[in-house]
């Protein structure tokens, strides 16, 4: 239920506070950042992933997205790599703890309040290789299983 603001005014377990817009009523619709994504290249499906984590979910997801197509990481690295997240409110810079100690530090030199977090989301991938075959991943901080055909 946290896709709604249960109390205006009040932090949800994610520590956001919600307004009277997103307030539970009859014939709304839950604010949510759910991110199945598909991504297609020359007609084909080159990747196929979501994750979960709340307000967490977008950033992860893109920050995976772009370890396996951008960098070319095989799934179980793309998964499984430090991320980052920031919400704008609160003003808070979350970093995992594999973030490079010097890297957190020259943010904060430039006026991010940056914090340790654990756990920034949880995404599954499914990526189709150069020989078409499959290489998946279950994220490493919630468990699971990546399964494709």
């Amino acid at each position: 239920m946290d896709d709604f603001s249960a109390q205006p005014g009040a932090a949800n377990v994610y520590g956001l506070i919600g307004s009277e817009a997103n307030a539970i009523a009859p014939r709304k619709r839950p604010l949510s950042s759910m991110t199945p994504t598909i991504v297609v290249r020359g007609g084909e499906t080159a990747a196929v992933l979501g994750g979960s984590g709340g307000p967490l979910i977008i950033s992860a997801t893109l920050q995976v997205l772009l370890n396996a197509l951008v960098f070319e990481q095989d799934a179980a690295a793309a998964v499984a790599a430090p991320r980052i997240h920031h919400q704008w409110m609160p003003p808070v810079l979350a970093t995992e703890p594999g973030i490079d100690a010097a890297a957190r530090m020259a943010l904060g030199r430039r006026g991010h309040h940056v914090r340790e977090s654990l756990d920034i989301g949880a995404v599954q991938l499914i990526r189709r290789v150069a020989d078409g075959l499959l290489d998946g991943a279950a994220d490493p901080r919630k468990g699971g299983k990546a399964v494709g055909w």
